[in-house]
């Protein structure tokens, strides 16, 4: 299902969560983070076909895209909101003493999400009456600016290192988390085709110049899975110093309608990148 999104309506949400009546006694925490983003997608393939090109009746073509996926690395913000299961802790539960080792937290990012400049080639098919199909490639350069606003939902589990009379669980806290998350994500790209030759049947096509696709921009929602990895430091009682590393995977699906400049045709295609997102942060939180 796609959706438009704010994010800033998002990030109101989670803060409204800050001002809601907790035990003071909870062992809870609020980080901002800044960190980088390198990603990662499989090569896709989608289609798009023209008819009656250059005023020649029954003239018909069929174009595969290939692209590669290659993503650019961006600067990426985000903000937490936990809480560890501790004794008395949120809501004022009464959890045994395991449970400190476990938790929960909120976690929102927001970064670019924008696919480098690369060329690929794609495959041509016209097919014009009884001559039969004639075949070619041409060369294509893609590129696509986007952004990508997560949600997760994170389970986490932490163990404690050095505890003193002032932290006594550890001061370091080694920890891990996962769950699902919603990556709202947009893209707008621009396919640009180049000049190509295609023979077969006895039909050859030459088309000279460049073609350039630009369909708009299109939104989604998704379901994501997060998981992250990462080092707490108290460095005092109710300040944090975290380290954390962050991978996450998605499948989106962009939808697009454009007018074929080969035809001057309203057109289709989607485009389906399968997200792979490593991420690298540091942040504080205070605790409370």
């Amino acid at each position: 299902m796609e959706k438009r999104f704010w994010p800033g309506t998002v990030l109101a949400l989670i803060l409204a969560l800050i001002v809601l009546p907790v035990p003071v006694k909870a062992e809870m925490y609020i980080e901002a983070y800044l960190g980088g983003v390198q990603g990662a997608t499989e090569n896709q393939n989608f289609t798009t076909t023209t008819s009656d090109t250059f005023g020649f009746g029954g003239l018909t073509g069929v174009y595969n895209h290939r692209i590669p996926g290659r993503l650019d690395p961006a600067v990426m913000g985000g903000l937490k909101i936990g809480t560890w299961f501790v004794k008395e802790g949120f809501l004022g539960f009464n959890y045994p003493d395991w449970m400190k080792y476990l938790g929960f937290y909120l976690d929102f990012s927001y970064h670019r999400l924008d696919f480098q400049r690369q060329t690929s080639s794609t495959a041509v098919t016209h097919t014009f009456g009884a001559f039969g199909p004639s075949v070619g490639t041409a060369p294509n350069e893609f590129f696509s600016e986007g952004t990508a606003a997560t949600l997760a939902f994170m389970f986490a589990a932490r163990y404690g290192f050095f505890p003193d009379a002032e932290v006594p669980f550890g001061r370091l806290q080694p920890y891990i988390g996962v769950g699902p998350a919603i990556l709202f994500s947009s893209q707008q790209p621009t396919l640009q085709v180049g000049s190509y030759i295609t023979n077969g049947g006895g039909l050859t096509v030459v088309v000279f110049g460049q073609n350039q696709f630009d369909p708009g921009s299109d939104s989604n929602a998704s379901i994501c899975l997060a998981a992250e990895a990462g080092f707490r430091w108290m460095a005092l009682k109710n300040v944090s110093l975290d380290v954390s590393f962050k991978y996450r995977f998605a499948e989106p699906t962009y939808s697009y309608t454009f007018t074929d400049p080969f035809d001057n045709a309203r057109k289709s295609f989607s485009l389906h990148p399968t997200y792979h997102l490593f991420s690298g942060q540091m942040g504080a939180a205070y605790h409370f």
